[in-house]
């Protein structure tokens, strides 16, 4: 329904969070919630769904933990009190929706750092799927300090493949796309390389507004080819 207000999984919240607080967790705000503090929707199945108010409220509390190292009984009763001693206001955080075609080289927030744990809560999977979908080259992480750790890209990818097991497909028969956009990652290195020899931040622009325009041009290549093959099954004559 146009107009109604749009909520948000705890994934999702923790996604939007971790860039301003790295620390914060799936446990951190399920803690929150038994304390009273935030009081999330439930959906019919019992998952948690979260306003823009909730959202805007963890933040608070976040903030007023960090930076006024504030005891959660204090930071209720001032958040109970309303917002005109709590500080100054916040506009919403921004959604990181889908980049637009044009932008489709823009990354999603890298710097976010997500466990495997948190990344399968974020996805709606479960830990094993993480494991495999790595162990075929479709997810990567990164180790810090024996921790192994998904950026924000991860999410991404995830919820992507989400799609295709909707269709039966199982992790393996998905192989082939890490082949081809690392060949096809190669074949562009290749194309921009000279660029990259110059060194100067002017070439570095030049070269990054190359690469997107070459994604778009490959994106609509394997369209219409996809098109022309399966002519006869889609109907289109």
């Amino acid at each position: 329904m146009a107009g109604e207000e749009q909520h948000l999984s705890i994934g999702e919240v923790l996604v939007s969070l971790k860039p301003e607080f790295p620390d914060v967790t799936i446990s951190k705000i399920r803690f929150l919630e038994s304390e009273g503090l935030i009081e999330p929707d439930r959906t019919e199945s019992g998952y948690r769904k979260f306003s823009e108010g909730d959202v805007e409220r963890l933040h608070e509390i976040l903030r007023l933990q960090r930076d006024e190292y504030l005891p959660l009984k204090v930071i209720r009763e001032r958040l109970d009190r309303g917002p005109e001693r709590n500080g100054p206001s916040r506009e919403s955080p921004p959604r990181h929706d889908e980049p637009a075609p044009e932008d489709e080289m823009a990354l999603p927030a890298t710097e976010v750092q997500l466990t495997a744990e948190e990344l399968a809560q974020a996805g709606g999977v479960d830990g094993e799927l993480i494991e495999e979908l790595e162990s075929f080259g479709l997810l990567s992480s990164r180790s810090v300090s024996g921790v192994r750790y998904y950026d924000g890209e991860s999410l991404v990818l995830l919820r992507i493949l989400k799609d295709f097991f909707k269709y039966g497909v199982e992790p393996r028969h998905l192989r082939m796309y890490r082949h081809f956009a690392d060949r096809e990652a190669s074949f562009f290195q290749a194309i921009i390389l000279p660029v990259l020899r110059q060194r100067n931040p002017d070439a570095r622009k030049a070269a990054s507004e190359s690469l997107s325009d070459l994604a778009r041009i490959s994106r609509q290549l394997k369209q219409a080819l996809l098109r022309s093959n399966l002519r006869d099954h889609l109907g289109n004559g």
